[in-house]
């Protein structure tokens, strides 16, 4: 089992976020490592052309698609990369803060999250440790959640026909098999976006004055 902060290496906001993120995983024993991040630097176009994915799944009103495209592909490379290793993969974005012992030795079906959704209405689970999917229809963020390499599998595989921003794309639709860890053991403290456009933000719990859009 492996644990990854997605980190923008040379943006000083996702650093020290990420950083935070690793801290806080630290108190609960689990080992955090930078994964470093797809910037819309990188050419994300031609990557998602590569690996037979469409740019035009991330054009939507919430995001700006370039960062958009960067995230999701920094999530590919994870899921990749649990295929490869054949191993289970801890996913962290770099806003995640780690508030009780990540699951690490729970059985689940190929992708589960133990996060609190981070923006929107969503539903509380009524059962403890794993259930299906109860927050919502799919994860509210994408802050923390596991992977194993079947599920990476079947992940890669529909993203080259129903790609598109990652949270929302990890759905019940796609993915009957996903899965939720109550209580939450991780929560998105964040107070700026690499990826969201205002109108992206303002559902967001942790909005308010001050809550930047930065470029990544």
């Amino acid at each position: 089992m492996k644990a990854f902060v997605i980190t923008i290496e040379d943006n000083q906001k996702s650093m020290e976020a990420a950083f935070r993120c690793i801290k806080s995983a630290e108190k609960y024993g689990l080992h955090v490592e930078h994964h470093w991040a797809t910037t819309p630097k990188d050419n994300p176009h031609l990557i998602l052309h590569t690996k037979g994915i469409q740019p035009s799944f991330f054009h939507e009103r919430y995001s700006r698609p370039e960062n958009c495209m960067a995230a999701f592909l920094s999530h590919h490379a994870l899921w990749e990369k649990s295929v490869k290793e054949n191993e289970t993969i801890v996913i962290f974005e770099h806003d995640a803060i780690v508030t009780g012992e990540v699951p690490v030795d729970t059985s689940f079906d190929g992708c589960m999250t133990f996060s609190k959704p981070s923006y929107g209405k969503f539903n509380t689970p009524i059962q403890l440790g794993v259930d299906g999917l109860v927050q919502k229809p799919y994860f509210g963020g994408a802050h923390g959640y596991m992977v194993n390499p079947e599920g990476a599998k079947k992940i890669i595989s529909k993203a080259k026909t129903h790609g598109g921003p990652t949270d929302v794309f990890l759905n019940i639709e796609n993915f009957p098999f996903l899965q939720e860890y109550y209580p939450w053991v991780c929560m998105a403290v964040d107070s700026f976006t690499t990826i969201q456009r205002e109108a992206g933000i303002q559902a967001k719990h942790n909005y308010k004055e001050g809550y930047k859009i930065i470029d990544a």
